[in-house]
């Protein structure tokens, strides 16, 4: 398969992305490059193969959670633009209407 003008046109399309006639072509390189390497993984023997589910046999080592304050409220409001004494202060999101 190659990748062709067309093709990436309609790429574009169903993402939603504009490209320059140059980065048209940089893409139709970079795509033929990518399917080429995605053939040749194909030629691969891969029958007696088991799938890969974990990279290596070890388990998370995870840390115990330990509650802990280390920013106060007043380092945290420090360097906010706009606050008062206890909270940050936003533009308004959303109507009610």
């Amino acid at each position: 398969m190659k990748i062709d003008k067309p093709a990436v046109d309609k790429l574009a399309d169903l993402a939603k992305l504009e490209f320059t006639d140059e980065s048209k072509t940089e893409i139709i390189q970079d795509l033929n490059k990518i399917l080429a390497f995605v053939e040749k993984l194909e030629e691969l023997d891969t029958n007696n193969i088991e799938p890969l589910i974990y990279m290596t046999e070890e388990a998370n080592v995870l840390r115990t959670d330990a509650v802990k304050n280390d920013l106060t409220k007043e380092e945290a409001l420090k360097n906010a633009p706009v606050c008062d004494s206890d909270y940050f202060i936003v533009p308004k999101v959303l109507d009610k209407k």
